[in-house]
């Protein structure tokens, strides 16, 4: 199972946009998917006291990604950098298991002309720094407001085909590592 994180928690975004297009090429190449949307994160978790014992609500989110073959992470781009809730998101899962050999591929999304450059490299040092195995084909999304219209559909086909071509080499990627077949 391939679990996708919308990295974000800002309501509407265009991420979370972008997500349902991901998961959709995905479960079009079937391929089982999960999704972990930040926006659902339990209140809880941002408790000072969550850093000793995490709260139950958030065992969904931990549960799923131990037990994903691979992760999507779909990042936005905040101020040059990951949004702080999904810096958050890391820190709070369990260290090491959590990313340990564990394949990870990128999506990056902004505003500006480099499509999240920054964050996708900030999330592969992060990552790197947990053992994950990073897929090297990262699909960049720069100018997101032009490229999607107001009922988040893309304006380019091509960009479906940029992230279908992502997706099937990072499920032959995973299969390779893990060893089995994802569809």
């Amino acid at each position: 199972m391939i679990v996708i994180i919308s990295g974000t928690n800002r309501p509407g975004s265009n991420t979370r946009k972008v997500t349902a297009h991901v998961e959709a090429v995905y479960q079009t190449l079937g391929v089982k998917t999960q999704l972990l949307d930040l926006a659902e994160l339990p209140p809880e978790i941002f408790l000072p006291s969550s850093y000793g014992g995490k709260p139950a609500a958030f065992k969904k989110f931990t549960d799923a990604i131990l037990a994903s073959d691979g992760l999507v992470v779909i990042t936005p781009e905040y101020n040059g950098s990951v949004p702080g809730i999904l810096k958050y998101f890391i820190d709070m899962l369990p260290f090491p298991e959590s990313f340990e050999s564990r394949p990870v591929c990128f999506v990056g999304l902004a505003a500006g002309m480099w499509g999240a450059l920054r964050p996708v490299e900030q999330l592969q040092a992060i990552f790197g720094y947990r053992n994950a195995f990073i897929f090297p084909e990262r699909v960049f999304l720069p100018g997101i407001g032009k490229l999607l219209n107001e009922a988040g559909q893309f304006t380019s086909p091509d960009l479906e085909k940029r992230l279908t071509a992502q997706a099937e080499g990072f499920t032959g990627f995973v299969e390779k590592l893990r060893g089995k077949k994802l569809h």
